[in-house]
């Protein structure tokens, strides 16, 4: 009657195997790092970087623990933070010798101290949230004014390019935030109106009259300017993500506060300064004519550069000298994606434009076929070309494919490029706060301690009130916090303060249904039932309630989880999971251990399930 089949033993002794091996990478903590990362968008991390960064250590004393390589950089682990500071200052010096020069992101992190053997086996700790690791906190908010200012003269300059191609007259200008076409008669403006409504359907026009001139009043709608600041909003938040990724940060939070803010928090960055220079990097792209004529040839042959032109960087380190006039700008671009020429199967990258570099583009691409056009990327007023493609006939409808002696993975490289060099407005530190370690530390001590003091509290209390059921009511618990910090690093989930506080919660909802079994089997017993009946029974009629109740729990965490962000969406997770736990733990491991003392017993008269009282 109380006994499990091997499978079932076998198959608990799994689950605890497993809570305990995914859960131990949480106690070897974390020792100090130097993060090394690209600090602009044309600058690549590679081996020889690498390389020369391990010569700058190895010059100044300062052996690295270990080496760690990733997507985005490299990562030197040390044994002490006197070490840690001594390598970052030679990193440092090393890789950017001019003070005012930012090619490389230099920063102190924190690594995990597991060892390769689990995380090898994708056993690796917990996150641990700002409050915890320590780290910067930066609210931003964005220039809302500026985005829809920029807004506004798009739709400008393409009301003006659509009527001019076609062929209506009018004069189109910018009052305020509305736009005015004038026609000199009602045909006209009815041509223009009807233009407009196909082209700027963001506008809403209203037809007046001023003495003899027809007027056309366009105003951006409302849910049109709604939708332009969520897209801005969005666009830099995503902008943000990627540079956030350059440092190397273990789960950075960017997330949307109000209708134009962005919370921003590093854990485990203390470099609030380095922070500040990757979140502010703006990027332009520019798009001029190659100085290439046979004079010009010849004046760069001989280090001079030409008249109107000025000198770049190509990608390659070498000089190229580029037309002072700038074609346009990264404003006029929609889109940039990587493809394949239909023809020749040769890497691409597809670039759209908007009416106005439409329009641009057709003219310039008409005039200078067979002569080269340079795609520049400029970061922190230093301009490099990115690419420089021969223009081989007129491109007339804004669809640009840029092709030439580049791979599929530099096509990609390009088009990432141009698509996210800079942030769709402006934005402003408004807020800034650095957590430091000392203070995670303490707090990460405290969330401990509390969570043992509470165990220790209830472990007394089942002990002495349920005896040895009060034993195995324990182990079970403890069994349910290690599979709870298991699954939570297996998931490689974020652990805050909160998180700390449903664990806490968990322990007390887990030990309830174990009060629920205890009860039972005591009021089975009362009944004058055997003691293998009365366990038997107690599990199987105290299953029900406490499937009820965790149940009507878990829709409440649900309810968090799904409408609640940041801290409540944290604390949601754990709690949620921590349900799940506590049902596996609290039931099945929990009878486990009881058929394990009990079962094996041919006859039964008493179980140490403390006092048990009868109605007289």
């Amino acid at each position: 009657m109380n006994r499990y089949p091997f499978w079932k033993n076998a198959l608990i002794g799994l689950v605890v195997a497993f809570g305990f091996l995914y859960a131990i990478p949480n106690l070897f903590g974390e020792t100090p790092a130097v993060l090394v990362s690209s600090g602009k968008a044309t600058v690549k991390v590679t081996p020889a970087i690498q390389k020369q960064a391990e010569d700058a250590l190895q010059t100044a004393g300062v052996t690295p623990a270990s080496t760690q390589v990733d997507p985005n950089g490299f990562r030197f682990r040390f044994n002490s933070t006197e070490d840690q500071f001594k390598g970052l200052t030679a990193v440092a010096a090393s890789l950017n010798p001019n003070k005012d020069d930012a090619s490389f992101v230099v920063a102190y992190g924190l690594l995990s101290a597991t060892p390769t053997a689990l995380t090898n086996i994708f056993a690796r700790p917990m996150y641990l949230g700002l409050d915890l690791r320590g780290g910067v906190h930066f609210l931003m908010q964005v220039d809302m004014k500026a985005a829809v200012n920029k807004r506004i003269d798009t739709l400008v300059t393409d009301t003006k390019t659509s009527l001019r191609d076609k062929k209506i007259r009018v004069s189109t200008t910018r009052v305020g935030n509305n736009i005015e076409v004038r026609a000199a008669d009602e045909a006209t403006r009815t041509a223009a109106r009807n233009v407009m409504a196909d082209v700027v359907p963001d506008l809403a026009t209203e037809l007046t009259k001023d003495g003899d001139e027809f007027k056309i009043i366009g105003k951006l709608k409302p849910e049109a300017l709604i939708a332009a600041q969520e897209s801005v909003l969005k666009q830099n938040i995503s902008t943000i993500n990627k540079r956030v990724n350059e440092l190397g940060v273990a789960e950075p939070v960017v997330q949307q506060q109000g209708l134009d803010r962005v919370v921003v928090q590093l854990p485990g960055i203390q470099n609030p300064d380095v922070a500040k220079k990757v979140l502010g990097r703006t990027a332009t792209l520019e798009l001029r004519m190659v100085c290439d004529s046979p004079e010009e040839m010849v004046q760069i042959r001989d280090g001079v550069v030409p008249v109107g032109c000025e000198r770049f960087t190509n990608r390659d380190g070498g000089p190229i000298a580029l037309k002072r006039e700038v074609v346009f700008t990264g404003d006029n671009l929609t889109s940039a994606s990587a493809g394949f020429d239909s023809q020749t199967q040769e890497p691409t990258v597809n670039l759209s434009l908007d009416a106005k570099g439409s329009r641009i583009f057709r003219d310039v691409t008409r005039e200078n076929v067979n002569r080269r056009m340079a795609i520049i990327l400029i970061e922190k007023g230093k301009g490099e070309v990115i690419t420089a493609p021969v223009i081989r006939a007129e491109i007339p409808n804004g669809q640009v494919q840029i092709s030439g002696a580049m791979t599929a993975d530099e096509s990609a490289e390009t088009a990432l490029l141009l698509r996210a060099g800079a942030l769709a407005a402006p934005m402003e530190i408004i807020e800034e706060r650095t957590i430091g370690p000392s203070l995670g530390a303490e707090n990460i001590k405290k969330g401990i301690n509390s969570t043992i003091y509470g165990f220790i509290a209830i472990a007394i209390f089942m002990c002495s009130y349920y005896a040895l059921f009060g034993v195995f009511s324990t182990v079970a618990l403890a069994i349910n916090v290690l599979l709870l910090v298991a699954i939570l690093s297996l998931i490689q989930a974020t652990l805050t303060l909160p998180g700390f506080a449903a664990i806490a919660l968990t322990l007390g909802m887990a030990i309830d249904a174990n009060v629920l079994i205890n009860e039972r089997i005591r009021e089975e017993l009362r009944a004058g039932k055997p003691p293998n009946v009365a366990i038997a029974e107690g599990y199987d009629r105290a299953w029900a309630t406490i499937f009820d109740s965790n149940v009507t729990t878990l829709i409440a965490g649900l309810a968090l989880l799904v409408f609640g962000s940041g801290a409540i969406k944290g604390f949601a997770v754990v709690h949620c999971l921590g349900i799940l736990t506590s049902m596996v733990s609290a039931v099945f491991v929990s009878r486990g251990l009881v058929n394990l003392w009990y079962g094996n017993k041919k006859r039964l008269d008493s179980v140490a399930i403390g006092t048990v009282w009868k109605p007289e």
